[in-house]
């Protein structure tokens, strides 16, 4: 049976999620027609406003409904590190930390020849510019530890090498309560090497 053309253009509005496929967003769709049209009306006005109302930060490029948001206008906030992130969740889980109290930049990704992802679709322009301005003394860079995390880290390196600015890396290694006998090789070898010197 052939839906009708709305609701052809709803399962194809909703493939456009990550990891929802034609099945999914079929699901999807009846149930939003049938169980919950309430919800449904509620999830395009919320939509709709996201898109007219959030941007980016002009300082760290999270998003904001601000030009500056309210993180990079803080004044408890150290304006000297810089911590240099692919995701807005990163920021989310480094603030639940409680342990780092600098500013932060948010690529809004990572570098991915194969996907088409250099580095102007990573807002290294944006980077720069920010460090132009003469008052970052560090960045950290908090990329993922996978194989583009850490060719993104490595170019924003080389990128940043000749400013005379700290570079430094967070450190990979045991998780907390975590026992060698179950960590993968891997970690363990990289544990070793980013070892902490506690008496010398």
């Amino acid at each position: 049976m052939k839906n009708t053309e709305a609701l052809e253009q709803l399962v194809d509005a909703l493939r456009c999620l990550p990891g929802i496929g034609p099945k999914s967003a079929l699901r999807m769709a009846y149930h939003l027609l049938q169980h919950n049209r309430k919800g449904a009306s509620q999830l395009s006005s919320a939509i709709t406003n996201a898109i007219e109302l959030v941007g980016h930060c002009s300082h760290c490029n999270n998003f904001s409904e601000e030009v500056i948001c309210s993180l990079c206008s803080s004044k408890d906030r150290d304006p000297s590190i810089l911590c240099v992130i692919e995701m807005p969740s990163d920021l989310m889980m480094l603030e639940q930390t409680h342990s780092y109290n600098g500013m932060y930049f948010i690529l809004m990704g990572k570098l991915s020849p194969l996907d088409g992802i250099g580095p102007k679709d990573i807002h290294l322009d944006r980077l720069l510019k920010r460090l132009d301005a003469g008052i970052v003394k560090e960045v950290i860079l908090a990329n993922n530890f996978t194989v583009s995390g850490d060719a993104t880290a490595h170019y924003v390196t080389e990128l940043l090498k000749a400013r005379g600015i700290r570079l430094s890396r967070i450190a990979r290694g045991l998780p907390m309560g975590g026992e060698i006998e179950y960590v993968d090789s891997g970690t363990l070898a990289q544990a070793m090497i980013e070892r902490k010197i506690i008496k010398d």
